[in-house]
């Protein structure tokens, strides 16, 4: 291959922020792509890498839930264009919060766990400017991806994958331990639809949309989907404590009615 051939195919990097397990999934298949990425660990600045590489091909942000906003804060006006983001409970006003417009977004529906491959449960919906890099790099590890065709479906996955992860979570609380969503969907669906009914009036409240029967339904019918992906999956991970606090602490706030959240609280407290 000649000197130019090589030079044409060089791609432009890619910013990794956060190396986590997830992070490893998307990092391994854009190396697969050919992409050189550079990654942000917490010892290592933000701005300081944005001076070195100031126009990067993607910024990648691959932190958990909690460590989003700190980092969104943190993001240049010229990266602000690039990011896309991964996280879970992500919702458009988490990025618009902080001046962002159109970031590319993945709703990801694939697990890693320290120790184990990924595991797909349904094929994980991305939209936005470098959504058909995600998908192509994914597609080089056999994780399927899709491209949303606007906001509104986007916005209609996000709350599908926050429904399945808070629902599973919080009433995986009030299980036995080791519960699966085997057991909840089909031997506990009354605990799970009550579960439901909270999740969606706080959703409802944080996107600012109005799920009547009909949205509801569909919403429901896609998290089930997920569930049968994989009937075995755990509900409750280490984090559903703090999705259930988060969650209470946002409906107290907001004066929102999650009578069944409350009680699962109140067992908790008193167990």
């Amino acid at each position: 291959m000649s000197e130019q051939a090589i030079h044409s195919s060089i791609k432009n990097p890619i910013v990794v922020i956060g190396i986590g397990e997830m992070s490893g999934v998307f990092t391994r298949a854009l190396l697969r792509a050919g992409y050189p990425l550079y990654p942000v660990t917490r010892e290592i600045s933000i701005e300081a890498m944005s001076k070195h590489l100031k126009d990067p091909e993607m910024v990648l942000v691959a932190v958990g839930e909690s460590d989003l906003s700190p980092v969104l804060e943190q993001i240049p006006v010229h990266w602000k264009d690039r990011l896309c983001l991964l996280q879970n409970e992500l919702l458009p006003r988490d990025w618009q919060a902080h001046q962002i417009e159109n970031p590319t977004v993945i709703s990801v529906w694939f697990e890693k766990k320290k120790g184990q491959d990924f595991k797909v449960l349904v094929p994980s919906p991305v939209i936005g400017p470098k959504a058909e890099i995600i998908k192509d790099a994914l597609t080089t590890l056999d994780i399927p991806a899709w491209t949303v065709k606007d906001d509104q479906e986007m916005l209609f996955e996000l709350v599908r994958k926050n429904l399945y992860i808070l629902t599973t979570n919080i009433a995986g609380l009030d299980m036995p331990p080791g519960s699966d969503v085997n057991d909840l969907w089909n031997e506990n669906r009354d605990l799970a639809l009550k579960v439901i009914d909270d999740v969606l009036t706080i959703q409802s409240h944080l996107t600012g949309q109005n799920f009547d029967d009909a949205d509801r339904e569909r919403l429901i019918e896609a998290m089930v989907e997920a569930i049968n992906g994989d009937l075995a999956h755990k509900c409750m991970g280490r984090s559903a404590p703090a999705r259930l606090s988060r969650a209470l602490e946002y409906a107290k706030a907001n004066q929102l009615e999650v009578r069944e959240l409350e009680r699962i609280a109140a067992t908790l407290q008193t167990s």
